[in-house]
Formats: C-alpha cells, sequence, structure tokens
C-alpha cells in the first residue's frame, strides 16, 4: 500500500515538474513570470528596499538629478523618486488584484447564470452587457468617481464594477458549450441540483479562460488607475502613485524629465508584463494548440 502511495506521489511530482518546464519553455511567458515576479516581491517589501520614506520632504534637494544619493532623481518636494517609485507598486499590485477580482466574480456570476439558463434570462443579461458596454469605460468611471470622494478604494471597486462585461460574456460562451457535454447530461440524471452541476461539474472545466482573462484584465486595471490618478481623480497626494508621479512630472518636463520618464517606464513594463504572462497562460492552456503538437 506505502508503495502504490509513493508512485502517486511520483507521479503527481512529475506531473507537475513537466507542467512547469512546459510553461517555462516559451521565452515571452517567463519574461511576464519574471516581470510580475519583481512586482510583487517589490511591493511586499517596499519599505525594506525603499532607501527613504517616500513622503519625506526635504527642501534642499528639489528637483535634483540622478545621482549617488538618489539613484532616480527628487521631485518638486524633495522626495525620493525611487522610494515612491517602490511603494507605488503597491498601489498598483493591490489596484490590479482587487479590482479584477472584483470584475472576475461578478463577471463570472452573470455569465454563469445566462448561459446555463439561457432564453429570457440569457437575453436580459446580454442586453444589459450590451447597454454597459455602450459606455466608454473611463468616461464612465470618471463619471461615478466624481459622485464619490478619490480614494484607493473607491478606485478599485468603481474599475472592478466597471470591467466585468468582457468576463460575463466569455464566462456565458463557456457555460452554453460545457452543459451540453455528456457529462453534464450525466450529473443531471443522476439528480444532481443545478447548484451542483455548475460548481463540481461546468465551472472547473471553464477556469482556464477565466484564469487567462483576469491576468490580462490586471495589466488593464492598473493602466486605468493611473489614467485616473493623472488627471487628479486617482489616488490623492501624498500617497505615492505612478499616475500622480506622473502629474508632477508633467508640470515639471522641461527642467525635470526623469519624473515623467520612471514612472511611465514603469507602467509600461508592468502592464507589459501581466499581458506576456496572460498570452503564456492563455497558449498553454489552449487545448487545440496541444492537440495539434
Amino acid at each position: 500500500m506505502e508503495g502504490i502511495f509513493s508512485a502517486v506521489a511520483a507521479s503527481k511530482g512529475s506531473a507537475w515538474v513537466r507542467t512547469l518546464k512546459e510553461l517555462c519553455s516559451s521565452p515571452l511567458t517567463m519574461s511576464g513570470l519574471i516581470i510580475v515576479g519583481i512586482l510583487i516581491f517589490t511591493a511586499l517589501f517596499a519599505p525594506v528596499l525603499a532607501p527613504y520614506d517616500p513622503q519625506q520632504i526635504d527642501t534642499y534637494h528639489i528637483l535634483e538629478p540622478p545621482s549617488h544619493r538618489h539613484i532616480l532623481g527628487t521631485d518638486g518636494l524633495g522626495r525620493d523618486c525611487f522610494s515612491r517609485l517602490i511603494f507605488g507598486a503597491r498601489i498598483s499590485l493591490l489596484v490590479g488584484f482587487v479590482a479584477v477580482g472584483i470584475a472576475t466574480v461578478v463577471g463570472t456570476v452573470l455569465g454563469a447564470i445566462a448561459g446555463y439558463y439561457g432564453r429570457w434570462v440569457d437575453g436580459l443579461i446580454m442586453r444589459f452587457v450590451d447597454i454597459m458596454l455602450c459606455f466608454p469605460t473611463i468616461f464612465l468611471i470618471m463619471a461615478v468617481i466624481a459622485f464619490l470622494e478619490p480614494s484607493i478604494w473607491n478606485i478599485m471597486i468603481v474599475i472592478g464594477l466597471t470591467g466585468w462585461m468582457g468576463v460575463a460574456r466569455l464566462v456565458r460562451a463557456e457555460f452554453l458549450s460545457l452543459k451540453k457535454r455528456d457529462f453534464v447530461l450525466a450529473a443531471r440524471i443522476a439528480g444532481a441540483s443545478d447548484l451542483q452541476i455548475v460548481f463540481s461539474e461546468i465551472l472547473p472545466n471553464a477556469i482556464a479562460p477565466i484564469l487567462v482573462s483576469a491576468t490580462l484584465g490586471v495589466g488593464g486595471a492598473i493602466l486605468t488607475e493611473s489614467a485616473l490618478s493623472f488627471l487628479g481623480i486617482g489616488v490623492q497626494p501624498p500617497t505615492p502613485s505612478w499616475g500622480n508621479m506622473l502629474t508632477e512630472g508633467k508640470d515639471n518636463l522641461e527642467i525635470a524629465w526623469w519624473l515623467s520618464v520612471f514612472p511611465g517606464l514603469a507602467i509600461l513594463v508592468t502592464v507589459l508584463g501581466y499581458n506576456l504572462l496572460g498570452e503564456g497562460l492563455r497558449d498553454f492552456l489552449d487545448p487545440r494548440k496541444k492537440r495539434r503538437n
């Protein structure tokens, strides 16, 4: 008996190793994984990595260019840009995960209901999705934020509640396809309830595209938060955010180029990393590609 358990454990271990090797076989996927890993590490250990307090004002070193003292220079209040960039990674990570988490949950629930029950339920939910898609997302978010206090939590909730439509359409399509499969019909004949069929049979088989969509959505959420902060209706100073750092850089572009270049590069690399990781997961989880191989 112990030999059987050991063999099963070994097979599972080797399966995980094969999966990891296959996932890491693409240079682009590895690049995205490394970028995302660095971002998470930076956000978690920001107090250790930052050489200065990101809100510490130093009037003796205002708009100082990159040097050995401040490797990315200082801003108009003498605050260290490198420290603010590091702590800004926390805002980006928090916004990306929470906003996409909200959007994924809302989109999955509505898409599952529409795809599973179909008929008038499907028509009603999909018409609501079409109405939501008629509004440009950034203007819809700005309109909602105008009535709320501009805080990080409000930003995350609003981005999440205005970004679920794509997930809903994706989940609906998956449920429409999966609910006709033999294993679902067998579960229904066996007397399983609708909730059991949805959570035990259909949803586990639809989780792969949802995961890919969520990964790609994190980059979009970070970009949206940066745009809102740049416009002054997102994360408010003195809390460091890459978007409000860009705003200050815009006001001093001719005399302090570093205020715009480094936050812009951070946004670019972060969004690129999540997009590369999402594309890699899409290729890895695509069963049609595996059959072709």
